[in-house]
């Protein structure tokens, strides 16, 4: 059997190697996946070849990630219960979709992923392994081998197996362009705080600068293009906010969060680039999109969020939300200006082109232009349906 394995290069899929091979006799053949993590990956190559990899394949696929994936969910303000902006929820279904085309390359006969029973990424894996391509036989060995993650440190410890964490640091930790994730170890008890050792991008209070920093982000139709008038890529962009951001501690998540199989679970999470922009994202909208349309908006992004969350990349619904989304992002361009400061992001300014913002209606002074005689009348009519409704109540209750 040839086994086509996204590998990550770090514990679980590194035992999922040698694992494969001892029980399904398997040809095993591995795909990294670069989203924008800071690794040496063809270091990550030559692991999975000594470890006993047949062929190792290096995709990078950050540009895709930046323009595919985040982009879209940016859009959709997409953040799961309120703290979780979706880093590698919306990674894993772009690595399952390399997975699938280099099995389709090298003739495979199956995929494999080294997602654990419990969690949410097994679902985004094999719905995207089954909506590409249902083929395909799915093997989970996290799954199959019933070990614990001690077990498995000792299991690769046996056969030489070089792995990143030992007993004393358990920590099971994910990242790329958009966040990074950190789980097990002392994060296993809600009720203890982090310790500072879990986090890498966000600076800690004594660590902050004493003074703010002013930084203005410009959009295009929903997508940043400028960070204080300069150009670059998405992908560079988001780089150089992480790194900004970052030293200002912005980004902190720390919550307790429902994943898809049932449970509760507390996850911590870095991500200065994504707070940012999606705040930034979202005063941009409500200069420029009408009320009723971004009330709308806001019940659909969780939704959105709800679905990319649950591993649904390519249910019909993402994709016909993803027309909708577009449609409202025509006037969302311009700049706004942010705050950063001890942890936080705050908005201080925002302009555009397409500014729903009149000066002469809001104001109070001289220059005010509203028409507050109509009021009298408007008010009547809006309150007409509870008024009338009131007054059958009250005969009820005489």
């Amino acid at each position: 059997m040839k086994v086509v394995l996204a590998y990550s290069g770090g514990l679980d899929t590194s035992v999922a190697i040698r694992w494969l091979a001892e029980h399904y006799d398997a040809e095993v053949i591995t795909v990294t996946v670069d989203v924008g993590e800071v690794k040496d990956y063809e270091a990550i190559r030559e692991k999975a070849l000594r470890i006993g990899a047949a062929e190792a394949f290096l995709i990078d696929a950050k540009d895709e990630f930046a323009s595919e994936f985040i982009t879209p969910c940016l859009k959709a303000n997409a953040i799961y219960e309120d703290g979780y902006p979706l880093a590698t929820a919306m990674a894993r279904p772009l690595i399952a979709k390399k997975v699938v085309e280099v099995a389709h390359e090298v003739g495979a006969d199956a995929v494999a992923h080294g997602a654990t029973g419990k969690g949410n990424d097994q679902v985004r894996f094999e719905v995207t392994f089954r909506a590409l391509d249902p083929s395909l036989k799915i093997i989970a060995p996290a799954r199959e081998w019933g070990m614990s993650r001690e077990e498995e440190i000792e299991y690769a410890k046996e056969r030489g197996i070089p792995i990143p964490v030992g007993i004393e640091s358990p920590y099971s930790i994910d990242q790329n362009l958009w966040g990074r994730s950190i789980e097990c170890g002392k994060l296993e008890d809600p009720a203890q705080e982090p310790p500072e050792e879990v986090f890498e991008w966000t600076a800690p209070l004594d660590r902050m600068p004493d003074e703010p920093q002013y930084i203005k982000v410009e959009f295009e139709q929903g997508v940043p293009v400028s960070i204080d008038g300069e150009r670059m890529s998405l992908v560079r962009l988001i780089s150089s906010l992480n790194d900004i951001a970052g030293r200002h501690g912005v980004g902190r998540v720390d919550m307790i969060e429902n994943r898809l199989v049932g449970i509760k679970s507390r996850e911590v999470y870095e991500a200065p680039a994504a707070i940012t922009l999606i705040t930034a994202h979202r005063a941009l909208e409500a200069l420029t999109i009408e009320r009723d349309l971004i009330h709308f908006k806001r019940s659909l992004e969780l939704k959105y969020a709800e679905l990319v969350y649950y591993g649904l990349w390519y249910h019909p619904l993402r994709e016909a939300l993803d027309a909708f989304m577009d449609h409202t992002q025509r006037t969302v361009t311009g700049a706004v200006r942010l705050k950063l400061f001890k942890g936080s992001c705050m908005v201080v300014g925002r302009e555009s082109p397409f500014s729903l913002y009149r000066y002469e209606l809001a104001t109070y002074d001289r220059a005010d232009q509203f028409d507050h005689r109509a009021s009298e009348g408007f008010i009547k009519i809006f309150g007409l349906p509870t008024a009338i409704t009131r007054s059958v109540l009250r005969q009820l209750q005489e």
